[in-house]
């Protein structure tokens, strides 16, 4: 997963894109270290220690991760898209600003091949969210 953001942040720093991410790890130290580790260059928010903390509770997430996609205006369209149908929600929301951008990940996919997955799967298929809000 992080080889695919790492190259979403990395394509899009000139557009406007931004990429934040929400942690629910217990110490704090060692987060820092895995973020270190793991090239984690965008902005990560602390849960308070818990995938239950405040963050979390008031987005009801249920599932980690979860992936919230806004638009320009700040309405979220798309949830739990990942890998290439996150890719088209982001080309669709910059194409609806007038912007074309075509996504590529020749890099991250190697290292996605390279490393074993353990991320839990709970992503629905891609489809605008129906409301707006938080």
């Amino acid at each position: 997963m992080y080889p695919h953001e790492r190259s979403l942040v990395k394509q899009l720093a000139d557009d406007k894109f931004a990429l934040i991410g929400v942690n629910s790890d217990k110490d704090r130290d060692e987060l820092k270290k895995v973020l270190e580790e793991k090239n984690i260059s965008w902005r990560s928010f602390w849960n308070g220690g818990s995938t239950s903390g405040p963050i979390s509770t008031r987005w009801n997430v249920r599932g980690w991760p979860t992936i919230y996609v806004f638009d320009e205006k700040g309405v979220i369209r798309y949830r739990n898209v990942r890998g290439p149908e996150l890719d088209k929600a982001l080309e669709a929301l910059f194409d609806e600003m007038g912007e074309m951008v075509s996504i590529r990940h020749e890099e991250a996919a190697e290292e996605d091949e390279a490393a074993p997955s353990t991320e839990k799967k709970d992503a629905k298929p891609a489809e605008p969210a129906k409301s707006g809000g938080n």
